[in-house]
């Protein structure tokens, strides 16, 4: 009986020992992995720059208006400079009475369709520029001949058709002097704009007491 207590006591102590070393023994805590989560990549935001587009500014260039010279000849002399100031107020004044007088004969001829008065009243030169083929038949195709089946074969068509009914009552309003002896006669008129607008009606010189059209 007393053997049966000592074995009991035996296992008892047993137990108790195995119980504290189990006690004792340090627990082993799993680790959980997290899941280590990549930074997060920012949106590289671009500013965006407008490139304003490259303007060439080109030199302003002022064309020059091209004048024609005529060339000089033996025959015919260079023009006379003339200063616009050296025309005095008389001079202007009896020239213009002088131009005007000229042009009231040549619209009494013109009026009355004398054809061989007004030729006589033009400078040779201008007679066979007028007379040309080629000036001739550009007048025939300018839309007011055409409307009236006109057609230019002759000098005397053109004064008949062209010079009577367009200058037969010219005025004259005002001379520019080109040199002391050749001026341009003006026309002056006022439009619904009340725009004044200058009109050439010859360009005359004057050869010893008397004028001629020379353009």
């Amino acid at each position: 009986m007393e053997s049966k207590k000592l074995s009991f006591l035996f296992f008892i102590i047993i137990i108790a020992v195995v119980s504290c070393q189990n006690t004792n023994a340090p627990k082993e805590v799993p680790v959980q992995s997290e899941a280590v989560k990549p930074a997060e990549e920012k949106p590289v935001v671009q500013s965006v720059v407008a490139e304003q587009p490259v303007v060439i500014e080109k030199p302003v260039v002022i064309e020059q208006p091209v004048v024609i010279e005529k060339p000089v000849t033996a025959e015919q002399p260079a023009a006379e400079v003339i200063n616009i100031q050296e025309i005095t107020r008389q001079h202007y004044d009896s020239t213009m009475e002088e131009v005007r007088k000229f042009i009231e004969e040549l619209n009494k001829i013109i009026s009355s369709r004398n054809y061989s008065a007004w030729k006589a009243a033009l400078s040779p030169e201008y007679f066979d520029e007028i007379s040309s083929a080629e000036n001739l038949q550009s007048i025939s195709d300018m839309p007011a001949m055409k409307t009236r089946k006109i057609v230019l074969k002759t000098t005397e068509d053109y004064f008949v058709h062209v010079v009577v009914p367009a200058r037969a009552n010219s005025r004259v309003d005002d001379i520019e002097f080109i040199t002391r002896t050749r001026v341009k006669a003006f026309s002056v008129n006022v439009n619904r704009q009340g725009e004044e607008q200058r009109l050439v009606l010859y360009d005359l010189e004057k050869e010893g007491n008397s004028w001629i059209i020379i353009n």
